[in-house]
Order: C-alpha cells, then structure tokens, then sequence
C-alpha cells in the first residue's frame, strides 16, 4: 500500500469529480444537454475541454514513454499533432458549428444524415458503428493508463486497478453527461499542463541528478534506443498524427458545444497554445527520466509516475499522479460519452420509427456508457497493453473514417449521400486491413493511406455515382 499523503490526495481529487458530476447531473434533462452541453460552453472551457479530451493519458504516459525510449525523433510526432491541433481549429471549427446549428445536428452522424438529407438510416448507422468500434479500443486506452497509475498508487494488481479506473470514470460521466465531462477538463486540463511543466524543469535543476545516465547525442533522425536513422516511412508516419485531428468526434463536439462562432478565436489560440506547451514538455519529461534513472525502466511508460514517486514528497506526489488520473478520466470521459450518443442518438433515431422521448435517449445514453465501459475494461485488461499503440490504431480509424468526410461535406458542395457512404466505409476498412500488414510500404501509419483512399473514394463516387435528389449548400 502506498503512502496515505498520496492516496488522501486521490480520495479528494476523486471527491471533487464526483461533486460536478453530481452538480451537471441536476442541469442536465435533455438530450442536447447530455451530448452538447446545451451549446453553453466559454472559449476557456471549450479550449482546455477540447485539449484534454484529446490528449488524455497518452500525454503523460505514451508520449512522454515514447521520448524516453526514442528520443529527439518524438519532437516530429509532436510537430505533427500541433498542426493538426492548429489547422483544425482554423479551417473545421467555425464551419462546423455553423453547419450543426443549422441542421440542428447534436452528432456527427446527424450531421451528415441531415446535410445529405438522407432518408435511409444507412449513412447515420454506418457512423455510429464506426465510433462504437474505434471508441472501444480508444477508451480500453485509457483505461490502461488509468490501471497503471492505480496499480503504482494503490499497490492493487493491475487487473483490479484497471477495473478501480474504470468504475471512477464511468460515475460521473454515467450521471453528468457532456456538462460534467467539459467542467471537469477544464480543471484536468490545467492540471495537466501544470504537471507535465513542473516535474522536468524540477529534475533538469536538481544538481545531484543520476551521473550515470546523462542523455546520451540528441538527435532529430536518430532514434537512441535502437541508434536506428530515422526513415522516411517513419518521418512521414509521425507526422501524419496530425491528420487525425479532422475526425475525431470527441473533439468536433467541442467545436459544436461552444456559445457563439465569434468566440472562437479566442478559444483556438488557448488551445493551440495548451498543445503547444503540453507537447514540449511532454517530450521534457521523457528527458528527464532518461537522466534520472541510471537503469532503463521495465515499463517506459511509467517514466513519468517513477519520476513523481522518486523525487517528491508524498504530498506532492499524490498531486502530480492526480494529474495522470485528470488526463486519463478527461478523454475516457469524452470517448464514453460519444460513443453512447452514437448509440442512443444515432442508431435509435435511424432504426425506431416512432418518436423517441428525450427522456428515454438520456437513459439509453447512460446505460450505453456503462455497458461501453464494461467492454472497454475487458480490452484493457492484458497487462502487456500499451497506451500509444491503442491510441495509434483508434486516432487513424477516426481520422480516416471521418477527417476527409467532414472536410469535404463543408468545403464541396458537390459531395453526395453515396460519396460520403462510400469514404466513410473506404477510409475505416482502410485502416483496419493496412493494420493486419507489416514490412516495407505496410510501415507506413495506416491513417495515411486511410485518409488518401477515402477522399479518393468521395471524389470519384460524388462525381460518378449516383446523384442525390437536390443539390445541397455546404
């Protein structure tokens, strides 16, 4: 069992989420409510929310792991997501939050049935399908890092750790729906980045660091752990983390959710610059670990909770993993609370030809979340389950699903019903398939070509395929 400074600090971290569960529970009667917020949010909460559900414990687990294992090369997997971060602001936010108020649209697979006027239930259950089966490996994600941090804190093997997250997470997005998620990435957000500055720079001026385990040539093409150069299939791969930006749905709701278009701007340069500053120093923690630790770590992304547990004081300790515990809830959080919109919301509304009360949506949302849950916690329960590659496989198959669809659905207006199906369908099989492939050109990061089949396969089925009945304004 571990120091009681450290668990008395988790108790009230834990406490506090619940309270705002509880407080947006009471708030929250409708199904706009529980998916949007009832478009309510601040550029500040909009910001940080849409940056903490994205970055999640990969922040500060997978990432800062993957910089102590490779290197300066992760500075290209960063790079990558910045920009992404940065251009999907700049070019998706304001067109889609208009487009969702003008469709009245509370989902992106409501989005898209209502932009295409699609009559069929088709294209909406298509969506919905692929966010459930994506979400499950992305949430499982989350659910990993959240056992490892529990299994560290508690001394719980990891099995009843990952079980202890799950039933953590899934309380207060259960009772509060998107109002309890946002208000409290707000607070994660900040504790994130808060967190992610202070350990590093602490380590790099403390004089009696570890002698024998300075850094060894830092090196923007050179990974260290394997002394390999980096190829131009692996440059090209981290760098296209940032294509993924366009279809993630958890963070296209935040874009959705905000008061009003001309608060946008304000919110993408908080956001931009929450990215920017959590990346850098993401990648620091990663150093740091490297300098401190003389051995290399059995687990690399525990680089982070090691540091915290080795150099703090139990107190500070208890602080610093809170802050693990805040990214792993705020985007397992998010991921829950989508995939159960898809659910209730999407194949419900698609399939149940009488009118559904918003009352009933809401509880199937619930429930959905808590049988979500249960699946996702059995994906993660191997021990051998690593966070970046979870998040590496759900990131493409959203990405590809659905970045070049939402793009093009804005910016074309000849895009049609059967386009969209068909991109869809192309760009998340595409990805599933590249997945099961390896060696040579199969190196490459499946988004990449899951993003180039799909809008190829709108382009040509829009141009060539059917038509649909009446043009349509993007």
């Amino acid at each position: 069992m571990q120091n009681p400074a450290i668990i008395g600090t988790f108790a009230v971290y834990l406490i506090g989420m619940f309270v705002i569960g509880w407080m947006a529970y009471r708030r929250t009667t409708a199904m706009s409510d529980y998916i949007l917020g009832g478009r309510t949010l601040g550029p500040w909460t909009t910001a940080l929310s849409a940056g903490a559900s994205d970055m999640s414990g990969w922040l500060l687990l997978g990432l800062p792991g993957y910089a102590y294992a490779s290197g300066l090369v992760s500075f290209w997997l960063a790079l990558g997501l910045w920009l992404g971060t940065l251009l999907n602001w700049h070019i998706t936010a304001k067109p889609l939050r208009e487009a969702s108020v003008k469709y009245n649209a509370l989902t992106i697979p409501g989005y898209f049935q209502a932009r295409f006027n699609d009559q069929t239930p088709w294209l909406r259950s298509l969506c919905a399908v692929f966010i459930l089966v994506f979400f499950l490996f992305y949430t499982s994600s989350g659910l990993v890092a959240g056992g490892k941090l529990f299994e560290t804190v508690f001394g719980l093997p990891y099995e009843w750790a990952v079980i202890v997250g799950t039933a953590a997470i899934v309380s207060y997005t259960f009772f509060g729906g998107f109002l309890a998620v946002s208000w409290t990435d707000l607070i994660q957000g900040l504790m994130m980045a808060a967190a992610l500055v202070f350990v590093p720079v602490y380590v790099f001026l403390t004089p009696d660091i570890h002698e024998a385990a300075a850094l060894p040539a830092l090196s923007l093409w050179t990974d260290w752990g394997t002394n390999e150069t980096l190829s131009a299939i692996s440059l090209v791969s981290l760098m296209a983390w940032g294509l993924g930006y366009f279809g993630q749905p958890h963070i296209l709701a935040r874009f959705k959710a905000i008061r009003s278009t001309e608060e946008l701007t304000a919110a993408k340069w908080i956001a931009v610059s929450w990215t920017g500053i959590a990346l850098v120093f993401a990648i620091a923690v990663g150093f740091a670990g490297k300098m401190y630790f003389g051995q290399p770590l059995e687990d690399s992304e525990k680089v982070f909770i090691n540091l915290v547990q080795a150099m703090f004081h139990p107190l500070v300790a208890g602080i610093l993993m809170a802050a693990i515990l805040a990214a792993v809830m705020s985007t397992a959080d998010s991921q829950l609370l989508v995939s159960s919109s898809a659910l209730a919301d999407d194949l419900v509304s698609a399939w149940h030809h009488s009118p559904v009360s918003e009352k009933t949506k809401v509880l199937l949302g619930r429930l959905t979340v808590f049988g979500l849950a249960i699946v996702a916690c059995w994906i993660a329960l191997s021990p051998d389950s690593k966070v970046l590659s979870l998040v590496s496989y759900a990131w493409a198959g959203f990405g590809a699903a659905f970045g070049p669809a939402i793009l093009l659905s804005l910016y074309w207006k000849q895009m049609t019903r059967m386009g969209a199906i068909a991109g869809i369908l192309v760009g998340g099989l595409t990805v599933v398939v590249y997945k099961q492939l390896s060696g040579g050109i199969f190196d490459l990061y499946e988004i990449v070509p899951g993003v180039v089949f799909a809008a190829a396969a709108i382009v040509l089925v829009s141009l060539y395929g059917p038509k649909d009945m009446e043009d349509k304004t993007a």
